[in-house]
């Protein structure tokens, strides 16, 4: 299972890597979204719900990213669902909130971008450590 976890993690690093590439080609985006597909799936087996959500975070940011709308809510409300069921707060509450604010915007419903902006931006208040609350604060500068 080690295998797995740190497949993960470099899955999920070389997707966000491509999220932040400029110029990024249609090659770019394809191998994007297979990455987060198989670090989601391997965090699934091998993680904890923790990393699951975090994975169902990644694929749904880089949904948002490719401005497909569906895919980003659905893997951004299972994100979100695994955080409340789990009782997972912190970051990775405020990251699901991020998740479906996004995926919202992307497909038009700005009332419920905002409640979930808010809701977000709400839950930074559970993050104990300040840098981490900035961070996360600032990735909803752009919702």
């Amino acid at each position: 299972m080690s295998d797995h976890i740190a497949l993960a993690k470099e899955l999920f690093n070389e997707a966000w890597d491509l999220m932040d590439k400029a110029g990024r080609s249609a090659e770019d985006d394809i191998a994007m979204l297979h990455k987060a597909h198989t670090s989601c799936y391997l965090w699934r087996e091998a993680g904890s719900p923790v990393n699951n959500a975090r994975g169902e975070w990644q694929v749904s940011r880089v949904y948002s990213v490719l401005n497909m709308g569906a895919p980003a809510l659905l893997h951004g409300k299972y994100s979100l669902a695994l955080c409340l069921e789990n009782g997972i707060g912190g970051f990775d509450l405020a990251f699901g909130h991020e998740a479906a604010a996004r995926a919202y915007r992307v497909l038009g419903d700005m009332e419920k971008a905002a409640r979930h902006k808010a809701l977000g931006l709400a839950a930074c208040d559970g993050i104990g450590d300040e840098g981490d609350r900035e961070y996360t604060k600032s990735n909803f500068n752009d919702l």
